[in-house]
């Protein structure tokens, strides 16, 4: 089959891909030369009534949960449109901050419904790149024939400003069509300017290309683009290989800091730094560590150090071959400096654990036994389940059984299911309901226009049918 490109984006019901819900889906797939091929896809996904959504969120978006329940389709359904239709061979899934954001929504949204959580955007050609570090290097290293977005004086990368800044049609920012209309454009725009630029950072999406430049065998300086970076040069840095990290990664440290304040910190001062919390980075004496873990499988954008030879391209990211150097030297003269930063992050967690199986994706890998037992459970329709009894080894698959069949096979649950289904989704409205009436009381006072009006009605009429009644009552009176 002949590789194209879908390009998708999401609106969902908040941020967390574990814990939040996708509300609408679009997507357009493309030749490998971004004309379209066939019809758009534009479809909403039916937010369960366990959920409480974000109502910032939904301000932005302007999608409400009725509209949802009214349009979409269940989340098994979804799945399997996603599996037999959007995702099939040779696809090259794209977006714009889709691999730290879209895709852990994807994933989630599988792993919640008996399909394989991973095998979308690697098998039988499959993979995955990400617009937003393309347009970070791209700006960084060849921003000629692209005009670039400003705000209060500092680069932005924004798709809206983007767009409006080369004059392309944007009209509904934030809806997901149209977002997947403008980042298509943007994606146009940038092959025609910068194509030798594009399609190497199109073969970088392989994590096998990325091993070449970037691995610890042969050390190397390198060019590498992250939303990690300073913006102050355009996001983009030159990284050094340092240690090893989780999960067959890397560590790089960037060449831009002196080593000198670093190096000999110990295992307690260091652990300080890389543990920190989001309140303790944002203190006026925290000096942040800097070092961070590239992962191959992310479609890193990295180059070699040659690609700064042109377009002033040392003086667009503030750094010289000289600083370079001198840093690396540093590095290399302090060995223990790498190594208690692999024993670290070795222990480092990646997130926090959760009692919840629905967000215990990463929590182990399925054996070949259980694999067989999911895929028994996908293919099963309502009658089939009801009477379903795959004896899991996995213990996070019972509870996980039930869930889908509530959500997506009510008809299938028997009485006790049906009231361990019911404690399940009363314990989690409570668990969201303070911060979604804290939301909801300054909205309520900030002068909304009718629009976000209306859609603040409707989310409090949503509170109201899903939630048990005292706890409607208790809201409707704050």
């Amino acid at each position: 089959m002949t590789q194209t490109f879908f390009f998708y984006d999401l609106e969902t019901s908040g941020l967390s891909g574990r814990d939040d819900r996708i509300m609408q889906f679009a997507g357009q797939r493309t030749d490998m030369n971004l004309n379209p091929i066939g019809d758009p896809v534009n479809v909403f996904v039916a937010l369960n009534d366990d959920t409480l959504p974000s109502p910032d969120a939904l301000l932005v978006t302007g999608i409400t949960p009725q509209q949802t329940v009214a349009d979409g389709y269940t989340e098994a359904q979804f799945a399997d449109i996603l599996l037999s239709e959007i995702f099939t061979e040779q696809t090259i899934v794209v977006g714009y901050n889709n691999i730290r954001f879209d895709d852990e929504f994807i994933r989630h949204l599988l792993w919640r419904n008996f399909r394989d959580p991973y095998e979308w955007c690697w098998r039988d050609g499959r993979s995955r790149w990400d617009l937003l570090d393309v347009v970070r290097m791209t700006r960084a290293l060849r921003p000629d024939g692209i005009n670039w977005p400003v705000v209060d004086g500092k680069p932005t990368n924004r798709l809206e400003l983007l767009t409006k800044e080369n004059g392309i049609a944007h009209e509904n920012a934030h809806d997901a069509m149209s977002d997947v209309t403008a980042l298509i454009a943007i994606a146009t725009l940038i092959k025609a300017k910068q194509p030798q630029l594009f399609d190497y950072l199109l073969k970088m999406r392989d994590k096998n290309e990325v091993k070449k430049l970037v691995n610890l065998d042969d050390k190397k300086p390198f060019v590498y683009a992250s939303g990690r970076y300073d913006a102050e040069f355009h996001k983009t840095t030159i990284a050094f290989p340092l240690a090893p990290g989780k999960n067959g990664n890397v560590l790089v440290y960037d060449l831009r800091y002196d080593p000198a304040p670093f190096v000999d910190l110990n295992s307690k001062e260091l652990a300080k730094k890389i543990y920190a919390t989001w309140e303790e980075r944002k203190a006026d004496d925290f000096v942040k560590l800097p070092v961070k873990e590239l992962q191959y499988n992310r479609a890193p954008a990295v180059a070699p150090l040659g690609v700064l030879e042109q377009e002033n391209g040392w003086s667009r990211i503030g750094l010289s071959s000289e600083i370079v150097e001198k840093h690396k030297k540093a590095l290399l003269a302090a060995p223990h400096f790498a190594e208690n930063l692999r024993t670290l992050y070795e222990n480092k967690p990646e997130y926090k654990k959760s009692s919840d199986p629905e967000a215990q994706l990463y929590e182990g890998f399925l054996d070949d036994s259980d694999k067989l037992r999911v895929q028994a459970v996908a293919s099963a329709d309502e009658k089939k389940l009801a009477d379903f009894q795959p004896e899991f080894r996995d213990e996070r698959l019972d509870e996980l059984l039930l869930h889908y069949k509530a959500r997506s096979f009510p008809r299938s649950l028997s009485a006790d299911e049906m009231a361990r289904w019911e404690q399940w989704r009363v314990g989690r409205i409570q668990r969201q309901l303070p911060s979604f009436l804290r939301s909801m009381q300054r909205l309520s006072t900030s002068g909304l226009d009718e629009r976000h009006q209306y859609v603040l009605q409707e989310v409090q009429l949503w509170l109201e049918n899903i939630a048990p009644s005292d706890t409607s009552d208790n809201s409707a009176s704050e």
